[in-house]
This record gives C-alpha cells, sequence and structure tokens, in this order.
C-alpha cells in the first residue's frame, strides 16, 4: 500500500496544507512493535508488499494498484501524478511532450530522467527539451502492475542521466488464463478568448495473459486504440505595424499580456494505435527468457485554427496587416499541419544462475521507422495546399544492452555490470509547393549525429551488523559524439559542413547508508556523484550561415561540457500504528549545467544554442505522510509537501542570472490522494497538484499568469469507482474540478470528465 506526504505553504495551498496536516493528529496513535519492518521496505515510500524494481539508494517510492484505482489514468503517466515533488508536463490527453519534472530537473530538462519499461529503457535521449519525453506509450494504463520511483543518482547501475532520478514501469505478469478489456472516455468543457466548444475522446485497450499449465511459456499480448481531440496548444497575438490595414474586430485584450490575442491554434486531434507482445520461457535450469515487441502508430491532426478577426462584412480574416481599436497591427503564425510517425520497440531479456551468481542481460533497440511532418507555410497557403515544408526523420532511436552479475558473499551482496546505448538521429527537411501532398520538394535542411556511452560498475551492499547496510558503488563511463553534420540549401546547392568528434569519460563514486537509529525510527544517509554527457540534439543543432557557408560558431557550442552534479540525500523514517512520516532532505551541485539561449548571432539574426551555466545548485526538502484508516475503517491518506530552492550560483557568460531562481522550478509543491473504501464494492478518492509560480527565463525577468508563461496551479480531482462485479468495475471522475486555468506556456486542461469500463475475466 502506498502514500504520499504533506501539506504545503503559500496562501493558495491553503487548502491542500488543511489535507494533509489535519490527517497527522487523527493518525498519531501509539506506536506498536508490530510496525517494526525490514528496513528495505521502510525506506520505499508505499512499497506495500510489493518488491522495488530498482535500487532504492535516495528518496524512493512505489505505487500499485491501490494507488491507481484512485486515479484518472487516461494516459500511463497520468498513475504518478500525486507522487512526491512531482509534476509531468502533459497539456492535454494523449500529448506527445509528456516530460517529467523531479524536484529541481525542470520540465525542459527531459534527459535528466531515466525510464524503463520492464526493465527496457524508454528515454528519449535524443535530445533534452520539452519535445523528448519518455516513450510513455510503451504500455497502457491497464497492463501496469507498479511504478517506481528514486530520487537522484545514488546507485551505482544507473548513468549520469540519472541526475534527477529514475523511473521503472513494470507490466503484469502472465498468471494462468486472463482476458481483459478497458474502455474510457474524456469530454472536456473548453472557454478561453474565442474559443468555447467541447473537446471529447475515447480509448479501447485490451488483450490477453496465458501461463502454460506445468509448463514453461507465458505470453501476454495487448492493444490500445486512441482517439482524442486536445484544446489549442498556442495562441497568436498581433504585433504592432505602421501604416493602415483591414479594419477589423473580435481581438482579445488581456492585460496580461503585451498585445491583443487575434487567434487560436489548431486543436490537436491525435490518433494512436498501439500493439504490444510479451513471450517467456523458463528452463529447467534456472534460467528464462523474454521477448518483447511493440508497434505505435501515430496521426496528428492540426489544420483547424481559428482566427478571432472579423471585417466590416462579418468575414473572418486570418492573416495580414489590420487595424484594431484605431492602432495598426500585423496578424501573422496560424498555420496547418499534420503528423504521421510510426515506432518500434524490441527487446530480449535473460536472466538465470550460474556459478554462484545471479545473471541478467537486458537488450534492446527503440526506433521511429516512419516520421512524416507536413507543414502550411501561413493558414492561407494552407487552406489552399499552397506552400509549405515537410520534415521526414530517417530512422532515428536507440540501441540499450545492460549486463548484471549479483552474489552474496558472506555479509556482502555484490553486484557488477554494464551499460551501453547508442543514440543517433538524423533529418531532412524540404521545402514544397503543395504542403498537403509534400509535392514539389526541393531540398531545404538536414541534422544528423550519433553518440555512444558505454560504462562498467561495481556495487557492494554491506551488512554491518544489527539493522545498518552501507552500500558502497562506483563506475566508469566512456562517451563519444561522432558523425554530426548539417546541410542546407545555399545560393541554389545542398551544402554540408560536419561537426567535430568528441569522446569523454568520467568517473562517478556513490555511498548509501541505512538503518534503524531507535524503535520505529530509520535513516538513510546517501551521497552521489552524476556526468550527463551532452545528447545529440544538445550537440547537433547549429545552422549553415548563408554567407560563409559553414556552421554558425554562435548557433552551436563545438565544447559543450558535460553536466557534473554532486548530490547527498538524507531521509528519516517513522512508524506509528497506521501512520507513517518520511522527511527528506536534498542537496545537488551542479557545474556546467546545459541550458538553451536564444540571441544574435555576428550576422544580427537570432539564433538558439544550447550553452553551460557555470554552477546550479539546489536544496530542498520533503515531508511525507502515509496513513491508513484516518479516523475511520477505510479512510486512507497520502499526502506530500516540498520546498525547493534552486538558483543559479555562477554565470560566468551573463552575471544577471546569478542568484536567480532556475526556470520552471517552483518554490513549493504539494501533491496527495484521499481514498475512502465506502465497502467492498464502492470506492471514493480526491486528489490534489499544486505548485507555485516559477520562473519563466533564466534572469526572472518572465513572470506571469497567462498564457505564454510558466503558472502557479491548484488541481483539485475527483474519481468515484463501483465494481457491479468480482471483475468488472465503472469509474466516474473529474480531474481539475474547479476549472483551474494553469499554463506550462502552453495552456493545461481544464476541467475534463472521465468515464471507464475494465472486465477480466
Amino acid at each position: 500500500m502506498h502514500r504520499n506526504a504533506c501539506a504545503g505553504a503559500s496562501p493558495r495551498a491553503l487548502a491542500a496544507a488543511a489535507l494533509a496536516a489535519a490527517a497527522l493528529p487523527l493518525c498519531a496513535h501509539a506506536e506498536t512493535a508490530a510496525d517494526a519492518a525490514s528496513v528495505s521496505e521502510l525506506i520505499v515510500i508505499g512499497q506495500g508488499d510489493r518488491p522495488i524494481t530498482v535500487e532504492p539508494r535516495g528518496l524512493s517510492a512505489s505505487l500499485g494498484q491501490t494507488e491507481f484505482e484512485a486515479i484518472n489514468a487516461v494516459n500511463v503517466e497520468d498513475l504518478m501524478k500525486y507522487a512526491p515533488n512531482f509534476f509531468v508536463r502533459k497539456r492535454y490527453a494523449g500529448d506527445d511532450n509528456a516530460v517529467v519534472a523531479l524536484r529541481g530537473a525542470n520540465t525542459i530538462q527531459s534527459a535528466r530522467t531515466i525510464v524503463m519499461v520492464d526493465g527496457f529503457v524508454v528515454s528519449n535521449f535524443l535530445g533534452n527539451r520539452y519535445d523528448f519525453p519518455p516513450k510513455w506509450n510503451v504500455v497502457g494504463p491497464a497492463e501496469v502492475r507498479q511504478f517506481d520511483i528514486v530520487y537522484g543518482p545514488y546507485s551505482a547501475r544507473y548513468g549520469g542521466n540519472s541526475m534527477g532520478g529514475v523511473i521503472s514501469v513494470t507490466t503484469r505478469e502472465p498468471e494462468g488464463k486472463e482476458v481483459y478489456a478497458q474502455a474510457q472516455t474524456m469530454i472536456m468543457p473548453w472557454s478561453e478568448y474565442g474559443v468555447d466548444e467541447t473537446f471529447q475522446g475515447y480509448s479501447a485497450e485490451g488483450g490477453i495473459s496465458w501461463r502454460q499449465d506445468k509448463g514453461p511459456w507465458r505470453l501476454r499480448a495487448g492493444f490500445r486504440h486512441f482517439n482524442n481531440v486536445g484544446q489549442p496548444m498556442s495562441y497568436s497575438l498581433l504585433t504592432a505595424a505602421t501604416g493602415t490595414g483591414t479594419a477589423v474586430t473580435g481581438a482579445y485584450v488581456d492585460p496580461r499580456l503585451a498585445s491583443p490575442v487575434f487567434a487560436a491554434a489548431s486543436p490537436t486531434h491525435v490518433i494512436q494505435d498501439q500493439a504490444r507482445l510479451r513471450l517467456g520461457y523458463e528452463f529447467d535450469n534456472g534460467w528464462s527468457a523474454e521477448a518483447l515487441a511493440f508497434a505505435w502508430v501515430t496521426d496528428q491532426d492540426g489544420t483547424d485554427a481559428r482566427s478571432f478577426l472579423r471585417d466590416a462584412a462579418g468575414n473572418t480574416v486570418y492573416q495580414g496587416k489590420v487595424v484594431f481599436n484605431g492602432k495598426t497591427y500585423n496578424a501573422t503564425g496560424l498555420t496547418q499541419s499534420l503528423t504521421e510517425r510510426t515506432e518500434h520497440l524490441t527487446g530480449l531479456k535473460l536472466a538465470g544462475p550460474l556459478t554462484g551468481w545471479d545473471l541478467s542481460a537486458n537488450l534492446s533497440r527503440y526506433w521511429i521507422a516512419d516520421q512524416d511532418a507536413r507543414t502550411s507555410k501561413d493558414y492561407l497557403t494552407g487552406a489552399a495546399n499552397g506552400a509549405g515544408t515537410r520534415t521526414l526523420a530517417d530512422e532515428p532511436g536507440w540501441v540499450t544492452l545492460d549486463l548484471l552479475a549479483e552474489r552474496s558473499l558472506g555479509r556482502h551482496q555484490l553486484a557488477v555490470g554494464l551499460n551501453a546505448n547508442r543514440y543517433e538521429t538524423a533529418q531532412n527537411t524540404f521545402s514544397t509547393t503543395a504542403w498537403k501532398d509534400a509535392s514539389g520538394a526541393v531540398f531545404s535542411s538536414a541534422t544528423f549525429g550519433k553518440t555512444s556511452l558505454w560504462g562498467v560498475f561495481v556495487e557492494d551492499e554491506i551488512d554491518l551488523g544489527g539493522t545498518f547496510v552501507l552500500t558502497a558503488g562506483a563506475r566508469f563511463d566512456s562517451w563519444r559524439a561522432f558523425d554530426g553534420g548539417i546541410g542546407k540549401l545555399s545560393g541554389g546547392a545542398a551544402v554540408y559542413d560536419a561537426y567535430p568528434e568528441r569522446e569523454d569519460t568520467s568517473f562517478s563514486p556513490k555511498l548509501s547508508l541505512q538503518g534503524k537509529v531507535a524503535r520505529d525510527w530509520d535513516v538513510q544517509l546517501s551521497l552521489g556523484v552524476a556526468r550527463r554527457f551532452p545528447t545529440v540534439g544538445e550537440l547537433f543543432q547549429g545552422r549553415i550561415d548563408d554567407v560563409t557557408r559553414e556552421i554558425d560558431p554562435q548557433s552551436f557550442d563545438p565544447n559543450l561540457k558535460p553536466e557534473k552534479s554532486k548530490d547527498a540525500s538524507l531521509v528519516v523514517r517513522r512508524g506509528f500504528d497506521g501512520v507513517k512520516v518520511t522527511a527528506s532532505l536534498f542537496y545537488q551541485d551542479i557545474e556546467d549545467a546545459i541550458f538553451s539561449f536564444s540571441g544574435l548571432n555576428q550576422y544580427g539574426s537570432v539564433v538558439s544554442s544550447y550553452k553551460n551555466v557555470d554552477e546550479v545548485r539546489q536544496y530542498g526538502a520533503e515531508l511525507i505522510l502515509e496513513a491508513t484508516d484516518v479516523g475511520i475503517e477505510g479512510l486512507d491518506v497520502d499526502a506530500n509537501v516540498a520546498w525547493i530552492d534552486a538558483t543559479t550560483a555562477k554565470n560566468s557568460a551573463n552575471t544577471a542570472a546569478e542568484g536567480v531562481m532556475f526556470p520552471r522550478i517552483p518554490r513549493w509543491r504539494s501533491n496527495g490522494n484521499v481514498r475512502y473504501r465506502v465497502n467492498d464494492r464502492l470506492k471514493l478518492s480526491t486528489g490534489w497538484r499544486y505548485a507555485t509560480r516559477p520562473n519563466s527565463d533564466l534572469f526572472g525577468l518572465v513572470r506571469g499568469d497567462a498564457y505564454g508563461f510558466q503558472t502557479e496551479y491548484f488541481i483539485i480531482d475527483a474519481r468515484a469507482s463501483w465494481n457491479l462485479t468480482e471483475t468488472t468495475q465503472v469509474g466516474l471522475g473529474v480531474d481539475n474540478l474547479f476549472d483551474n486555468q494553469a499554463y506550462v506556456s502552453h495552456p493545461l486542461p481544464q476541467r475534463t470528465f472521465v468515464l471507464d469500463l475494465k472486465t477480466r475475466w
């Protein structure tokens, strides 16, 4: 059984704080000897009776069926929404760009978290930005058995991308014979500026699970069809101009924004089809083999952009020079788009004993077999199937290998292993005369490149006697970036230039001590060093200058350094009768943090490039409450509150950033969930998610409470589930019950109703 933690501070968090704080006195019963449990259970938030699937060094949490039944899970990443000090940047149901933010790793630092499904890496380290999220859709919500989360890089088993943390998704094991199915519908009334309509969608998920009686074979196969229309992701603002234009009405003057809002981007109509096959075999000698195959097809339609402008005759004006409220503006920015993408994952896993060692090997490949994105030049050319662009990907993806050997030697639990991966990307952009048909295509630009990393590690868990365990580990990593280049049409010819090849190594020691310091008091102190090497996207993302026909030296950094972090974590847990309270303190100092900057090059063009920030420092505290039978039988509370101070300590490139809160990291977060088992058939729950307003830029100058900014949010969710029979359940829920309007630059969902039907037999 999993729980989360306590309340918050800040005026807007008072409701969340009251829910969490009130639970403590209600549950602080006298301690009993029956609460004593092993350290391995006590250091994991909500572990219950299931083993965690990642090494729990630092704050660790495990979420299972008890938590999942209290969540309106439209997509698999929803299942983590109430975890401590945690946020997923999910803008709408079916959003491809759902990036995880743990503690001070923000929502555009996707490469700081390792995500695995059944041991196979699904982290998209082709870049480090909002559009390189983990591949969550490898699994559907109905297939998940548990989510395990570890905060920070305190185990030598994981590479530098664990700087933020490690997330492990484990699917259900085949047991006997089972058929499962789930149907769901989502309805979201939406109102903002000139958009006032209801967006809706549905999903259908199902499959079979089979395990051979007294035989070696097991199988699990499933599918999911998802169809949804999300709200507009962006709005277009008028830009000041001179002269005259068409007189219009209909724009929205929002005092929070610099100029009137005149249009909304097309709502995203997303259709996804997923198929998954997991096949296992158990040998007589104790070895087992498992194969996984997955396919995912996505279609996105963005051809329904809306303008709010009307001329004197009532006709819609989509673009051009206009006069509104006596001032002249340019109306630009609306386009139309279509995207198709096909992705695959294949994996093979072997495990078994050999000469006293327990061995395991995971080998997987993830690749995007087809990606075709087509965009019009502007709205009117889009409507007329005129000029545009087409971007084709050339099978970007990654290959990963993990080898592990473990054995017990007296008081020592020894682990040695190897991790290796290779990430590669290549894409070409073309100018087209008819954007929908992609006809008349002429080469425009290209980018390509590869990175590889292999690392070896050793970790020793030493029983010190009594209740204390010391875990010491270290890893060595070797990294290489190669075959990188860029191309562009310049002077009527395709011009290519190559990036320099890079190599680097790192050594990362780790240390963790855990044990019981007194009756019902448990403590864990963890120290770690991590080094995250640049991704393909951070290295190979420059531009070719039209004048020199070479890579613009201001558009990329050939000497981009890896991020180097020094981390410390202290976790203390106190057990009561039916209550566990966990306090966590954490510290992280990152040298050469990688951040995307925008500026002018020597020719006056605005370019964006990744640069190093000399030092970013964060520290903070978390308080987590897990309580069962609060006051009355069947009432359980998970609550958590976190305080974070993440600032730029040194930035020699521009000292104005020093001492400023790092972008997209709130000062306070609070998540929680209250569940009530009315009886064996009816369960009720409510949850909350809260965060204070963070900075939107490195210098703390961009702050606001509207579209285009990072804003505060306080979201209340509710759900009721009813077991119609022993095998069938119906659920009705509301996310964002009080219709809180919040933004991560893009608008987050408004009030959403979710109805689902689940069955297993």
